[in-house]
């Protein structure tokens, strides 16, 4: 079984890409910024869930990158509150997302709280 298997890689996957069009319309001024903050954020929650799927067996290690995958996909929601207050999306633009965002922390949660299921 691989990591792309899971719900919420598969869901964070969407997620990162959603912010990686969304940020091509921002400003060139917050490539350093707003832009590479959001796209490394939504991009960091696959990228944990990878590295903590593939060393499963040890339930701390799992829980401890599955921990950083949610502050990370708390984080993007973090940046796309600034975006918002910067103008660079729409309010509904930021509530889709966030409803994303918000549906892969769940994802998360559960298997943190459920680590056995994912042996």
């Amino acid at each position: 079984m691989s990591f792309k298997t899971l719900l919420a890689y598969q869901k964070g996957f969407d997620l990162a890409m959603k912010v990686f069009h969304l940020t091509k319309n921002f400003p060139k001024s917050e490539m350093y910024g707003l832009t590479s903050q959001m796209i490394r954020s939504s991009r960091s929650v696959c990228s944990n869930l990878a590295d903590g799927y593939r060393k499963r067996q040890y339930i701390k290690h799992f829980k401890s990158k599955l921990s950083d995958a949610d502050s990370e996909n708390s984080e993007t929601q973090l940046w796309l509150d600034f975006a918002l207050a910067c103008e660079y999306l729409s309010e509904q633009k930021r509530t889709e997302l966030q409803s994303k965002s918000e549906e892969i922390g769940k994802l998360i949660n559960y298997m943190m709280n459920n680590p056995d299921k994912f042996r």
